[in-house]
């Protein structure tokens, strides 16, 4: 058989790759991951009572947005991490965004404060639930989103890792925040931002041999 005839037999049938798969795969893993992480958080956890109170709701929804912000921040990010060379092109300082931002609004509400006011501020009644909980929760989604990134080539396997768990912490504190009532702005900056950060740390250390190909 001839170089020209091979080519042919080749190029017959070839099937259109689907470009989109990659996506659509991640962003099930992190649909899927969100509602796993909220049925073990109410199984677990429950719902605090007081919702129907418009501020106690109003800093549940400020705990949530900032959950969903570093979702979609990490979310974006890590689809570009898990193409080949896809780092290259990806701003991934910009995660830090919501982080700095919550930094900052706790910094005003401590000035704003009497300082006998500033433990209780940002300790909280349940730091310890928060610290234990929200990076035991992030291990369910965590474990959905690696399986998606296995399916695609991800070069950098601990920024990769990194994103994945932050995504992950993310999802994590979405679901501890419906439960938690420890509603002030030093708190949510420290422990949810905290352990999300904890969350990033360990999906980079474990990133390198998950995701190996």
């Amino acid at each position: 058989m001839k170089t020209d005839e091979l080519i042919d037999v080749l190029s017959t049938n070839v099937e259109r790759v689907d470009t989109g798969k990659v996506s659509r795969n991640l962003q099930l893993a992190i649909v899927g991951g969100l509602i796993l992480a909220l049925i073990t958080g109410l199984a677990f956890l429950g719902v605090r009572r007081d919702l129907r109170d418009p501020g106690a709701f109003g800093f549940a929804a400020f705990k949530i947005g900032f959950g969903v912000a570093v979702i979609l921040l990490g979310s974006h990010f890590l689809l570009k991490h898990v193409r080949p060379g896809g780092e290259l092109r990806s701003w991934i300082s910009l995660t830090a965004v919501p982080f700095v931002a919550v930094m900052a609004l706790a910094g005003i509400s401590l000035i704003s404060a009497p300082a006998s006011h500033w433990d209780q501020m940002m300790m909280g009644d349940h730091w310890l639930e928060c610290l234990l909980s929200i990076p035991v929760i992030a291990v369910v989604p965590f474990t959905v989103i690696v399986w998606a990134v296995r399916m695609a080539a991800p070069t950098n396997l601990t920024r990769t890792g990194a994103l994945a768990g932050l995504v992950a912490g993310g999802i994590s504190a979405v679901a501890f925040a419906l439960h938690c009532t420890d509603d002030s702005l030093p708190f949510v900056a420290l422990w949810y931002g905290g352990t999300i950060a904890l969350c990033t740390v360990a999906g980079a250390l474990f990133g390198h041999k998950l995701l190996r190909w």
